[in-house]
């Protein structure tokens, strides 16, 4: 399978700045993969497509404000900061993507927030872009996330062209984000609604719930025409106990188990059994999905509409089949359906 294949035009008025006005209000495409039939739909009848013990998965982690504005020493410069992960929380070090990279060298203090509230160093400069900081605050480590955290921006991907709104704080999380640490949003999980989560557990549907912290990997670009040459980054997963028996339970009852997202989806995918059963696990990923692929856990997936040449839309290919997924694209951009992130939603069964 050739990246090429993974082209479509996408015009930019397509790709959604803002979210629907309801969570679970957003339009819903269903492809039925055994009819091989599209059906147009809101969110919320996702409801008519699951019944009694069938097993949704969810990804909670949660997101953090990870966009950071400040100055570069003597020049001024302006730079922004991407907040990746935490290396060492008693040295303060954060692994972090700096734009313009040029600019910054080892050994540069960077200041943000008025009065300079907050300094950094540059300690480390391991690649083209990636760095690491020392932040400097003598305080507890409370009141430095505190500090830090307040400075920090909700990190909408570059795709929504816009500066970031107070809705976006809200809105660019999951209803049931618990564990902090990703960069963005598992964007298929943020169409549910607290009344829809209830109207489902109502019909008897169980939920259970994984944790992968969503790493700007999801985002960097395929660069070679071999897809079996493209490398995933790394992103760190948790599957409890509790989480393989719900999953596995259903399996065993031939229940639907749906992926709720590609993060849902990778993660279930990357702690298998020979017998096709999920394990705990907990530690990292990169695994990478693309066609063909032959799915051992979830039988029906959530997932929203992805960019063109994209890892995700990728996956999707392989779980709904490469060519009624891509018509399926093609109805959608002639259906007037909003694409990335804060767009619209795609149930494969």
């Amino acid at each position: 399978m050739k990246l090429s294949k993974f082209k479509y035009n996408l015009e930019q008025e397509k790709i959604a700045l803002h979210p629907a006005d309801n969570r679970d209000e957003s339009k819903l495409m269903v492809l039925n993969r055994a009819t091989r039939t599209i059906e147009h739909k809101l969110f919320k009848d996702l409801l008519d497509y699951f019944d009694d013990k069938d097993v949704m998965v969810f990804n909670d982690t949660k997101v953090f404000p990870a966009r950071l504005y400040g100055n570069k020493e003597k020049t001024g410069a302006e730079i922004e900061v991407f907040l990746l992960r935490e290396l060492n929380r008693e040295q303060r070090l954060w692994d972090v993507l700096v734009d313009p990279a040029r600019k910054i060298r080892i050994g540069n203090k960077l200041y943000f927030g008025d009065d300079d509230l907050l300094v950094a160093e540059v300690i480390d400069n391991t690649t083209s872009r990636g760095r690491t900081l020392r932040f400097l605050f003598d305080g507890p480590y409370d009141e430095f996330k505190q500090t830090l955290y307040s400075l920090g921006e909700t990190p909408l991907p570059r795709t929504i062209n816009r500066p970031v709104q107070p809705e976006d704080t809200d809105r660019y999380q999951t209803i049931f984000a618990k564990h902090e640490g990703a960069v963005a949003a598992p964007t298929a999980g943020l169409h549910f609604s607290r009344e829809l989560l209830k109207r489902l557990e109502i019909r008897g549907v169980d939920f259970s719930y994984v944790t992968l912290h969503v790493g700007l990997g999801n985002f960097r670009s395929v660069d070679v025409e071999d897809l079996t040459k493209h490398k995933m980054d790394s992103e760190q997963i948790w599957i409890n106990n509790e989480a393989c028996e719900m999953v596995n339970t259903a399996k065993q009852e031939k229940r639907n188990v749906c992926a709720v997202g590609t993060t849902v989806m990778r993660t279930l995918e990357s702690s298998v059994s020979t017998q096709g059963f999920l394990k705990p696990f907990e530690g990292w990923t990169n695994k990478f999905i693309f066609p063909p692929y032959e799915f051992s856990v979830a039988n029906s997936m959530i997932t929203n509409f992805h960019l063109p040449y994209s890892t995700l839309l990728m996956m999707v290919a392989a779980f709904g089949g490469y060519d009624f997924v891509m018509e399926a694209y093609d109805v959608a951009l002639k259906n007037d359906y909003r694409f990335g992130t804060y767009g619209d939603a795609m149930l494969i069964i």
